[in-house]
């Protein structure tokens, strides 16, 4: 099972990344493998120009690609995703998250903000052909603290067990996934089929 994350705040001090590594921590004590990516991993002048053929993007494209599901975060700024993230997701081929399952984390300044992953975000992952996008997670920036020094990051409790039932959605979705046929077994196997008529 191999899972890509994508956190699309700008800031390297982030609630929204926050809960990006719990679940990231959460998916690789469950025995996935996963690829991490940040918008601050991509050079502004390639975002700018929206760059398809720029190095760090073409990487991003073929993970994606290989992925079996993808965990996206994004903090919410004057009700919709962070600009950057929407910029990343454009320059994605257009059925990149075809036979993939996303789910979408996001932070806001209240319960205000939460429809702007329904109006704003899942409207682009069906754009780009997701197989199945789940609820996902919106939290309140007051229920998310920073980790502070040896102590690791603290969600208010609701929120927790929201983000954890929302993880194992994810990874029984990812286990429900039907495996692609290799298309050289295809081919040897009609091949070597016996027709009859």
């Amino acid at each position: 099972m191999y899972v890509v994350t994508l956190a699309g705040s700008p800031s390297q001090r982030s609630r929204s990344g926050v809960l990006l590594d719990i679940a990231r921590n959460w998916l690789h004590a469950h025995g996935a493998e996963v690829r991490s990516y940040s918008v601050r991993d991509f050079p502004a002048e390639d975002l700018l120009h929206a760059r398809f053929d720029s190095p760090r993007v073409v990487e991003l494209i073929e993970q994606v690609l290989r992925a079996d599901g993808l965990v996206i975060s994004t903090p919410v700024y004057k009700a919709s995703i962070a600009g950057a993230l929407k910029v990343i997701l454009d320059l994605l081929p257009e059925r990149a998250l075809a036979h993939k399952v996303v789910l979408p984390l996001a932070t806001g300044g209240s319960n205000a903000h939460m429809l702007a992953v329904d109006y704003a975000l899942k409207p682009v992952l069906a754009a780009l052909k997701a197989q199945e996008t789940l609820h996902g997670v919106f939290a309140e920036e007051s229920q998310v603290q920073y980790p502070e020094g040896n102590t690791p990051a603290r969600l208010e409790s609701t929120l927790e067990h929201r983000l954890l039932e929302s993880l194992e959605q994810f990874h029984g979705a990812l286990a429900r996934r039907p495996k692609p046929i290799d298309p050289n077994l295809l081919n040897e196997r009609l091949i070597n089929a016996r027709w009859s008529i």
